[in-house]
């Protein structure tokens, strides 16, 4: 046991270096983890830790901190708010990824010894990288996106969905009515024990503790143990009881300032559990790669076939389904999760087990690329999809009368994102009259019911599709405004759609969106009508009220020599 300190300083610096390299290369930090832990372990590395015990009690702890979080993240209220639609996709997602994953994984014969290694192999088959997929999102502006908030409304049930597995896990080996039954009853008392005394007691405690910082953290940490502690006498998993800690206190008002404070303990215990997994990564033989490659096949190949035509006939829109399912095809931490608690229970065999960190850990590469180019892979997988009769459906014909003359429709909005959806807000509070002649252009037919239950018109349009936009009827429109830049534009320039739009209507006044100084004059020699730069009008924003907040003659403040034109 007195090794264990220094084999936890090892942990961190080992981890530390390889992060390092994998941001240098443009990876996941938690491929970094894994790869320091792999370096330390006995199996392929320098052996500098050799105590199963020691691996052990590290993997436990990072693994009980782990789900404490993961259970501060799970917001219950937001789940009720996600819709119908997105519970339906989340379902037919998890189930059809299972189904199609057990059958496809017992034809390829990747199930081993153990007596639940084709279950576990669909379960985690079923499930994505909560943190690889978010941090990748967030990297790219996409969380905002209608894909991008389908993708994390997934992750979020699909969370649940393992909850609810690892309340079953402890009696898989005696599967009858009566011992589930004890084991979900025992959760239930669990959660709602826990959810009273976060309500009417804890609540306080925290109200008490946040006047000092300190005892905020302890507080929160205290409150997992206890819970932890009431798993174990009910008959529960610890890390069961953690993760119920977690989602409790995220149900109260100090959820936000309790995951601030908890977040540089959560990084050192997350950086220690995956540390601890690449540890136990087994020499690479090439069956185990062939077999790590056949399962990233299927997960990627379920993901496609579930949750692209779900988002299709539900409405959500086929190019938002591609671009979810691209998004999520990945194995999950979550599964290795389940997995270190199934070979607790001796349900899974070893060489399952190395198999799939295997895979993790080569999906995880794979994914990060096929996120950068999530729209690239749609568009190409979209081609395949319409031979078999699911293409976007456009409403620019007779559903939405769109059709060019005599729509009086004169104000063309193309992007229905965070300007154009400020811009018509506003317009509808100031100008309502303008409302009957506004075109609204997007690729989301999630926003139609809304933008015509308010007056607006909405049309299907592609922005990177020439196609598209000469069939949306806006010859004859005497607006057409562009209301996003490049940053968000796929496949496509703002450049490049403003010489389209010109080809299509070159008597309109065209205006765009810019996300630097520099495209200004460039797009107005494109002839743009006006150019929006919204980091420099926020800034103007921003120092004018500042300036009227102080005292103008003593700051020197001279009137018309701080602005720049914008348009």
């Amino acid at each position: 046991m007195h090794h264990l300190i220094p084999e936890i300083g090892l942990a961190i610096i080992f981890a530390a270096v390889l992060a390092h390299v994998a941001r240098v290369v443009r990876q996941p930090l938690l491929l970094g983890y894994i790869a320091g832990g792999i370096l330390l372990g006995p199996n392929i590395g320098f052996g500098l830790v050799h105590s199963e015990e020691s691996i052990e009690i590290i993997s436990e702890m990072g693994l009980v901190m782990l789900l404490f979080i993961i259970g501060l993240e799970i917001r219950l209220p937001e789940l009720a708010g996600l819709g119908p639609r997105l519970f339906i996709l989340g379902i037919i997602q998890f189930g059809g990824c299972i189904g199609i994953g057990m059958a496809a994984f017992h034809y390829l014969g990747l199930a081993g010894d153990g007596s639940f290694d084709l279950l576990y192999l669909a379960i985690a088959g079923s499930l994505s990288s909560t943190l690889i997929v978010v941090k990748l999102l967030y990297d790219k502006l996409e969380i905002e996106t209608a894909a991008g908030k389908l993708t994390i409304g997934v992750l979020i049930l699909q969370d649940l969905w393992a909850i609810l597995f690892m309340g079953l896990q402890p009696s898989l080996n005696n599967p009858e009515a009566t011992v589930i039954l004890k084991s979900l009853g025992g959760a239930v008392m669990l959660v709602v024990v826990a959810a009273l005394l976060s309500r009417f007691v804890l609540k306080h405690v925290f109200h008490l503790a946040s006047r000092n910082p300190e005892l905020v953290l302890i507080t929160a940490m205290a409150w997992c143990f206890s819970v932890c502690a009431l798993a174990s006498f009910a008959g529960l998993s610890i890390e069961m009881g953690s993760l119920i800690a977690g989602v409790t206190i995220a149900a109260y008002p100090y959820a936000n300032d309790v995951i601030t404070k908890l977040a540089g303990i959560r990084d050192f215990f997350v950086t220690l559990f995956f540390v601890a997994l690449g540890m136990k990564v087994p020499i690479p033989e090439l069956s185990t790669v062939g077999m790590a490659l056949a399962f990233i096949g299927i997960v990627f190949f379920s993901r496609i076939l579930t949750i692209a035509p779900t988002a299709f006939f539900a409405g959500l829109g086929l190019r938002n389904g591609l671009v979810t399912a691209i998004n999520l095809s990945q194995v999950s931490e979550f599964s290795l999760v389940i997995f270190a608690l199934g070979m607790g229970f001796a349900h899974i065999s070893d060489d399952v087990q190395a198999f799939v960190l295997t895979a993790m850990l080569l999906a995880s590469l794979i994914s990060t690329y096929a996120i950068r180019y999530n729209d690239t892979m749609a568009r190409a997988l979209s081609k395949t999809f319409g031979v078999l009769g699911m293409k976007e459906k456009s409403q620019a014909g007779s559903e939405s009368g769109g059709h060019g003359h005599g729509s009086g429709r004169d104000i063309v909005v193309l992007g229905y994102y965070r300007i154009g959806r400020a811009f018509l807000e506003r317009l509808e509070s100031y100008c309502p009259e303008l409302v009957s002649r506004v075109m609204v252009v997007d690729f989301n037919p999630a926003f139609r019911k809304d933008l015509e239950n308010r007056g607006f018109q909405w049309v299907y349009g592609d922005l990177a599709n020439p196609d598209s936009l000469t069939h949306l009827g806006i010859h004859d429109a005497r607006l057409v405004l562009v209301t996003v830049s490049d940053v968000f534009l796929k496949g496509t320039t703002t450049r490049r759609l403003l010489s389209r739009l010109r080809e299509i209507n070159p008597g309109a006044n065209h205006v765009l969106v810019a996300d630097e100084p520099d495209d200004f004059q460039n797009l107005k020699g494109l002839g743009a009508a006006h150019v929006l730069i919204p980091g420099q009008i926020t800034g103007q924003e921003l120092f004018q009220w500042v300036v009227h907040q102080l005292d103008v003659h003593e700051i020197g403040y001279k009137e018309g020599k701080h602005a720049e034109p914008v348009g």
